[in-house]
């Protein structure tokens, strides 16, 4: 993980390999942004004209190197764009200076240190540099290079090694915060990703769950494991239904964290299909490569409690890890098959693809028993979802209006972009079954929200619920750009944490 040091003004004098500056896209060119004027002294006022010759605009998030000037310790000056130049009285917002901070940040893999001088008016800008940052930074390196290259310097680039934040003071508490904050929600983000790029032959339920116990003893977080015969005499019908085609067994994952001063229960419900083959059901060519991600929801739960538990956060909160293999075999569930659910409910499996809710109804009905103060399932669950939110936006579905609208808000003050979706109560009768209660399949057409309602099926009478379908922004298969990498992205982690931070704050009634 990259290391973040705290740094008064003076970054001209600062021992460092680069020093990142931001620039604005003004209206007649590249304009220096408030940070760079130390180093736009080194250039004899003329930063903004060198970058303008090197066809730098200030567009969000374009890099520009260029090498240093006089008085300057670092050899290298990197300049990211911010964008237009804020209008009057305005500043860059929180979001713009973590895509500026993750861009710098990507561009300097395998640099020791860098001088981060972009503008800071607020606390808040802090943290969100910090957090760009040190999530722009990340690489997942376990599996490439190998012991022998590393040695002959043959491997990958290891990230950034460190961030000096100009302009915060390492000795004001709230700078201190800041930062403590934007290092654990950037290590859990990370983390997650993490889980979410490890090769499905080494991330199985039974190595997922262990992963889960033992930084739930590091953190003081209680770990509960169910195993398959655990689950077998609890009746989880649908997880079991799920695993029961493959040679990994499943497991449903408890994680409580609890605080002695709480006054609310928060509790996250993730779907962790640790590969997905879509069962009998199987996926067509080209549909497969990337189903080690299907497990992203529970990745992000997990990394939701280690962070409330990290930031000892006046929250209880529960995490619901419903981790299972979907495999093809002579034990696997049919299309025609019907399941009992934990709830008592039974269900027809029309499509054995659809098993994310299948896992996630066992999870929130167990989930429910508790009587929690709000439920939060998270869960890579339809293709439809990204059909009609493209793949950088996930989708919010709730039983509470009110509930739904505080979780975009607290969404995209994340970071995160998100949109309120409908349960239109017609979409309801398409999975009527005449075999079972209800199936795990409806039209085709607002699949979305067909799986949506499936859900809500299966959530305690009375309980807030709401639902996050993460399927388009769980997997990055583009380019990196801002401080979100190739593949796993962490998606939703820093959504939940806030919403724990919002619920320990008593902001949700």
């Amino acid at each position: 993980m990259t290391a973040l040091t705290l740094k008064p003004a003076g970054v001209a004098t600062l021992r460092a390999d680069a020093i990142v500056v931001g620039v604005a896209k003004g209206a007649k060119g590249p304009v220096a942004a408030p940070g760079s004027e130390a180093v736009d002294t080194a250039f004899d006022g003329k930063l903004a004209a060198v970058l303008e010759t090197l066809g730098a605009s200030g567009g969000e998030s374009e890099v520009t190197k260029l090498p240093a000037q006089g008085g300057l310790k670092a050899p290298v000056v990197i300049a990211v764009g911010l964008g237009p130049v804020p209008e009057k009285d305005e500043t860059y917002g929180a979001e713009t200076l973590r895509r500026a901070a993750g861009a710098a940040a990507r561009a300097l893999s395998g640099v020791k240190k860098a001088a981060f001088a972009l503008p800071v008016e607020s606390v808040e800008d802090i943290e969100a540099i910090a957090e760009g940052a040190l999530l722009g930074a990340y690489a997942f390196t376990a599996y490439q290079g190998g012991e022998k290259n590393a040695k002959k310097g043959q491997g990958p680039k290891r990230p950034l090694g460190e961030v000096a934040l100009v302009g915060a003071k390492p000795r004001d508490k709230a700078h201190k915060r800041a930062a403590e904050r934007a290092i654990a929600l950037a290590e859990e983000v990370n983390r997650a990703r993490d889980l979410v790029n490890t090769p499905p032959n080494d991330l199985t339920p039974e190595s997922f769950a262990a992963v889960a116990t033992a930084a739930g003893k590091e953190n003081g977080v209680k770990v509960q494991v169910l195993d398959e015969k655990a689950l077998a005499k609890g009746g989880y019908g649908g997880i079991l239904g799920v695993g029961q085609g493959s040679a990994n067994p499943p497991r449903l994952v408890k994680l409580a964290y609890t605080h002695p001063d709480a006054e609310k229960t928060l509790a996250l419900v993730g779907k962790g299909i640790t590969y997905d083959s879509g069962g009998i059901s199987l996926k067509p060519a080209g549909h497969n490569e990337t189903m080690k991600c299907d497990m992203s929801g529970a990745a992000a739960v997990f990394a939701t409690v280690v962070a409330a538990a990290r930031l000892g956060l006046r929250v209880n909160i529960t995490g619901w890890l419903a981790l299972a293999e979907n495999m093809p075999s002579g034990s696997a569930t049919r299309p025609g098959d019907v399941l009992r659910m934990y709830s008592g409910k039974t269900v027809e499996v029309l499509n054995t693809d659809a098993e994310g809710r299948l896992v996630l109804a066992d999870a929130l009905t167990r989930a429910s028993e508790e009587n929690p103060d709000a439920i939060v399932d998270v869960a890579t669950l339809t293709g439809a979802m990204v059909l009609a939110l493209g793949n950088r936006t996930f989708g919010i579905m709730s039983n509470d209006d009110a509930f739904r609208t505080s979780l975009h808000e607290i969404a995209e003050e994340a970071g995160e972009a998100s949109w309120p979706m409908p349960l239109p109560a017609d979409l309801r009768k398409g999975m009527d079954s005449p075999t079972a209660d209800i199936a795990n399949m409806g039209e085709r057409m607002g699949g979305g929200l067909v799986a949506g309602l499936f859900l809500k099926e299966f959530v305690g009478e009375g309980i807030t619920w709401a639902h996050l379908d993460i399927a388009g922004p769980a997997f990055h298969e583009g380019a990196p750009y801002g401080y979100t990498p190739k593949g796993g992205t962490g998606s939703s982690v820093r959504t939940l944490v806030r919403l724990a931070e919002r619920t320990a704050a008593g902001d949700l009634g």
